[in-house]
């Protein structure tokens, strides 16, 4: 392929999608511009990008069930920037990939039916990837499309950790542990591995709207926080995170809530909006002086550090403690609260290092290492179906 040619990434969230343009350069995908649509934002923009500068563009197009519209005139749109000819690949974030998809794969009809049949195991993410696949099939059919799964990362966990307590006969109909935020972690692993090779074991905290922990031993998975849902482990912006399956049975029966309604409780109105009944935003809680707004804040630290400990159990030890994500990166007084409560394990903040976001903010004296790690999701799915288009 020539240098000149690109490659597209969609990172669709539950409400936005982030568009990755990169210039194939040899075996390397050079990110070149990038793209954000919030979906709940009105009218409909295009932030984009590209090198130093920044454009807000208006979208005229509608959103549908199916997106073509909205994905035709961002093409238009990206064209006015960059050689949309040049294009020769586009790869997906798709959140589930089950026990089927271990590995990004190539998106023919039988591997996108395959993701839709997951569809019910991450229902608000897997329908939008779904959407901005089927409709760049529509737009371009003979464009090479690829995805790239959260889930696979984590295939390398040992059964007993993916398994739950449950009728063995259920775990072999796929109830289990599958784990999320992989590519996300695939990143923070490479980068440990050059930057911070000491950090053998470690546990990686993606803290963003969505959130979790992964353990990494040698830059492999070995358990993550999030376990059969993006619903598991700890408090996110708003859903809860870990629940008594308890607190589902007495809504259903003795509250008579339909399953509609618990699953807005929990995908919806839980989380750091439900504790606090103020915002989902760390930014904004911190921010406020209320009870609530600080009682929202020290759970998700609470639940943060006590998830360490118990990933520090299974790695049998730890390294280092990484932070990252939108949270992570940019909110030294989450990553200060997080710290305080694992002093116990010898973590030390030096708080200068901290205020600045540095690379390494632990102090000289911590007995594990504190780092902040800038992730790169669309980095992975480049890469990813970089490798694909060049082995077919």
């Amino acid at each position: 392929m020539p240098s000149t040619d690109l490659l597209l990434t969609f990172n669709a969230g539950s409400s936005t999608v982030k568009i990755g343009i990169f210039a194939i350069e040899g075996a390397e995908a050079r990110r070149i511009g990038k793209g954000v649509i919030d979906f709940r934002a009105e009218p409909l923009s295009l932030d984009l990008t590209e090198g130093a500068r920044t454009f807000e563009v208006p979208l005229k197009a509608k959103v549908t069930e199916d997106l073509r519209d909205i994905v035709d005139e961002t093409f238009a749109l990206l064209a006015d920037h960059f050689d949309m000819t040049a294009v020769r690949g586009a790869g997906h974030r798709v959140v589930h990939g089950g026990d089927r998809f271990t590995k990004a794969a190539a998106l023919d009809e039988a591997a996108i039916d395959a993701i839709e049949a997951l569809t019910p195991l991450a229902p608000l993410h897997q329908p939008q990837a779904l959407r901005f696949i089927r409709a760049l099939r529509h737009f371009k059919p003979q464009l090479a499309q690829t995805a790239s799964f959260d889930t696979a990362f984590h295939a390398t966990q040992e059964d007993l950790v993916r398994r739950l307590a449950i009728p063995r006969a259920l775990h072999e109909q796929g109830i289990k542990r599958y784990g999320f935020h992989g590519l996300s972690y695939k990143f923070i692993s490479r980068e440990l591995r050059r930057e911070a090779p000491r950090a053998a074991k470690a546990v990686v905290a993606h803290l963003g709207s969505g959130a979790s922990l992964c353990a990494l031993d040698q830059g492999v998975s070995r358990d993550c926080s999030m376990g059969f849902s993006a619903l598991d482990g700890i408090p996110m912006a708003t859903r809860p995170g870990w629940l008594d399956p308890g607190v589902i049975l007495h809504l259903a029966g003795e509250k008579k809530q339909s399953f509609k309604e618990i699953e807005d409780l929990l995908y919806h109105r839980s989380g750091l909006l439900g504790v606090s009944g103020i915002s989902a935003d760390t930014r904004e809680l911190l921010k406020d002086d209320r009870q609530e707004a600080r009682e929202a804040i020290d759970l998700f630290t609470l639940r943060i550090a006590g998830e360490i400990g118990r990933m520090a159990a299974t790695l049998d030890g730890i390294d280092a403690v990484v932070f990252t994500a939108g949270i992570g990166e940019h909110q030294p007084e989450i990553r200060a609260g997080v710290a305080k409560r694992l002093s116990w394990l010898g973590l030390s903040i030096d708080p200068e290092a901290n205020a600045a976001n540095d690379f390494t903010i632990s102090t000289r004296e911590s007995r594990i290492a504190a780092h902040v790690v800038a992730t790169d999701e669309e980095q992975i799915i480049a890469d990813e179906a970089l490798s694909i288009l060049r082995s077919d």
